[in-house]
């Protein structure tokens, strides 16, 4: 039976990851068609800040809960209430900070007064969302993916009707509002998963008082995972946030129009990505299931395990990542045509698509370092690219090629990441005999 948890965990993932993305896609096919573009440029837009500032607020606990339960250091509810203080606390500090700052990047870094109240409104759900992800981080500790499963699709349950019952109310108040209620929908739906997880939470759960009083060895522990690991995600997510800042300023000062930036850089991030990530519940589900087994066995120094679950997440990513990026290359036109009743961003697929294949192979490599304890090669290695990618950016933005510029600059990150994880892998597990 344990041999088999590997593969019983990814089954349910990919099962409960199918159904949440095909509601998920039914969600952005609702809510395009209810909005229209404008709106969905509008979010694309703020979407990289809000990345990046709830990367910040929820420090990466649900990697570093699933990798210190599934190595039994601490007692669970310990190393579940410690996560929790410090997580609320970030998000005080982080919901402060969005406050004060909202009006300077709305109006000088984004360059759309109509940011600064979305930002706002994205602050909001940030305590909600880090409570789940403890949550979610516990079950993927215990190797029980089933609770996860279930409260990802009552989440987007609860999205889809919510959207149906308000969004129709808000639209004819304005972009604004319309993009101010898909956003705050997320706080029911995040309280929703919430409610699920609790409701699988073991019967002999049994908290003391001595659980919840904040422990600095635990919290020390902790931060000693998190911060590193966050570090990779917080580089790709600043990354991110400098994004549209500098690709709107470049195009701008090369005469393109705001009106072509929000639309092409909405197309390209609400349709092109969006339908090329489809596949990515797959490797979410191989990724979550990877981690836990590979800190377990590298934890008991079982080197061969960790070698073989190595070589078979990559083989099922791989194949996986081949027959979605083949079928999206071919059908482009007819899938964005069916799920976002638009062709916008398909000359953007046909240039991305034969390079995400590779990018399916990012997730179970990253997975395989942070669970062998290389957190920081994960962090050095997300810079190189990200670095490389804003350089690459910047300089074609400056050719006249407009979205193109990013599309390039997107399969040159791509290729570096996958390239430094399997050389740091290599490294690490097959010219040493312990890791």
């Amino acid at each position: 039976m344990l041999k088999n948890k590997f593969f019983t965990a990814t089954f349910i993932l990919m099962i409960g990851g199918l159904i949440t993305k095909m509601l998920g896609f039914l969600i952005r096919i609702i809510y395009t068609r209810m909005v229209g573009n404008d709106a969905i440029g509008l979010y694309s837009l703020v979407m990289p800040t809000y990345s990046l500032l709830l990367t910040i607020a929820t420090l990466s606990l649900p990697i570093v809960i699933s990798k210190l339960i599934s190595e039994n250091k601490k007692r669970s509810i310990k190393i579940l209430s410690n996560a929790t203080i410090i997580t609320l606390i970030l998000n005080i500090l982080v919901i402060i900070i969005i406050y004060f700052t909202k009006d300077f990047i709305a109006n000088n870094l984004l360059h759309e007064p109509r940011a600064s109240i979305l930002l706002l409104s994205m602050a909001l759900t940030f305590p909600f969302v880090s409570i789940s992800s403890i949550l979610k981080g516990y079950f993927y500790g215990k190797q029980k993916m089933l609770p996860h499963t279930i409260s990802n699709i009552i989440e987007q349950i609860v999205r889809i009707l919510l959207i149906f019952l308000i969004i129709p109310k808000l639209v004819d108040k304005g972009v604004v509002y319309s993009v101010i209620g898909l956003i705050l929908i997320s706080i029911a739906s995040e309280l929703s998963s919430i409610i699920t997880f609790l409701l699988f939470a073991p019967k002999k759960f049994k908290i003391s008082k001595e659980d919840l009083k904040p422990d600095t060895n635990t919290a020390k522990e902790i931060l000693s995972i998190s911060l590193p690991t966050v570090s990779s995600r917080l580089i790709g997510n600043i990354g991110f946030f400098f994004e549209p800042i500098i690709l709107t300023n470049l195009l701008l000062l090369n005469g393109y129009s705001m009106n072509y930036i929000l639309n092409e850089y909405g197309a390209y991030n609400a349709y092109s990505i969006s339908l090329l990530a489809m596949p990515s519940f797959f490797i979410q589900a191989i990724s979550s299931s990877l981690l836990p087994e590979i800190s377990r066995f590298y934890y008991e120094k079982n080197i061969t395990m960790v070698k073989r679950r190595f070589k078979q997440a990559l083989i099922l990513s791989f194949i996986v990542g081949l027959i979605f990026s083949t079928t999206i290359y071919i059908f482009r036109d007819y899938l964005l045509t069916t799920l976002y009743n638009t062709t916008n961003g398909s000359n953007y697929i046909k240039i991305l698509a034969p390079f995400f294949v590779l990018f399916y192979l990012e997730g179970p490599l990253q997975s395989v370092l942070q669970a062998v304890g290389k957190a920081k090669t994960c962090m050095y290695i997300t810079l190189t690219a990200i670095i490389t990618k804003l350089i690459t950016m910047s300089i074609l933005s400056l050719s006249h090629i407009g979205m193109y510029a990013l599309v390039i600059a997107e399969i040159i990150d791509i290729i570096i990441i996958v390239f430094l994880c399997f050389k740091y892998i290599n490294k690490i597990i097959y010219k040493k005999e312990t890791i």
